[in-house]
């Protein structure tokens, strides 16, 4: 029975990948979290941990010898990475490079979580694996120099870029901008959103179900895990709306110059998934199918 460790598995991500792993006994798995177990029922086993701390990382390593390291932590928030970049730094790029290098040493599978926002969104098609990154603010930076860390250290890895994750988020995880839309929507309450920055949003359910095949794969490099589906923000925005029978009419689509965010993003990040297919039989959702959990 593989053993698994998900760093990071009080989160959105890796709750959910703790729980499809977990559900059926087929491993024994561990989560790994800077606070306490946000559900300790469950088929797996919880260890409080600080990732910058790296010798609680490296006896947690020596304790359990994991076959498979699951990496969801990471500091996400763009505008907050650009205004505290040493900490961004720290969490992004140093604590991932000491987790690859415990996982080489341990001889563990690292299974790693990236973002599309390692690329400029300049592209006017989706991005495969093969493209170059170039970042266009310190978050994509760090997660690129993450990436990077990955693959140096590493003979055994998987880099997952990810995007715009949604689906229901458990009490205690922060929410994500479908489910912000939705609560806004059912608040009566007006949003904007921005209509030309383009992106292929992610059920958390299928990356859950894109890591368990990275698991056994044996593959080493980078894979996206998303959507099949290219769509602005304003139309993810809509078809909430509509599929749930709210009031469309309370989004208000603006420009990325109007928006005027404090960082910028990329214009258009969608990834390709055709790699996913071809080598692993991955298969998304629609985004529709995503939304049905959120009722």
């Amino acid at each position: 029975m593989k053993k698994i460790l998900i760093i990071g598995a009080n989160g959105f991500v890796g709750r959910r990948i703790l729980d499809h792993l977990s559900a059926n006994g087929a491993y024994e798995v561990f989560g790994s979290s800077l606070h306490p177990d946000i559900r300790p029922e469950g088929n797996h086993t919880f260890v409080r941990l600080d990732i910058n701390d790296y010798p609680a990382v490296e006896a947690l390593f020596d304790r359990i010898c994991p076959d498979v390291v699951v990496n969801c932590s990471a500091l996400s928030v763009p505008d907050y990475c650009e205004s505290h970049r040493e900490e961004a730094y720290a969490l992004n790029v140093s604590a991932v490079e000491n987790l690859a290098q415990c996982c080489e040493q341990q001889g563990s599978r690292l299974i790693h979580l990236s973002t599309d926002f390692v690329f400029d969104g300049k592209s006017e098609r989706l991005y495969t694996e093969e493209d170059r990154p170039d970042p266009v603010n310190y978050y994509g930076v760090t997660k690129l120099q993450g990436e990077q860390a990955v693959a140096r250290c590493c003979r055994d890895y998987a880099i997952v870029r990810v995007v715009v994750v949604y689906g229901k988020a458990l009490p205690g995880q922060h929410g994500n901008i479908l489910q912000l839309v939705k609560n806004r929507l059912e608040a009566g309450l007006e949003i904007r959103v921005v209509s030309d920055q383009y992106r292929t949003p992610t059920w958390v359910a299928d990356i859950a179900d894109g890591v368990e095949r990275l698991i056994h794969s044996g593959r080493s490099g980078i894979y996206h895990i998303c959507g099949g589906e290219s769509l602005s923000i304003a139309e993810m925005a809509y078809r909430v709306a509509d599929y749930f029978g709210l009031d469309r009419t309370l989004i208000r689509p603006v420009t990325t110059e109007e928006m005027k965010e404090a960082t910028p993003r990329p214009r258009n990040s969608g990834l390709s998934i055709e790699k996913a297919r071809r080598e692993l039989g991955y298969r998304s959702h629609t985004l529709e199918e995503g939304l049905e959990e959120m009722r």
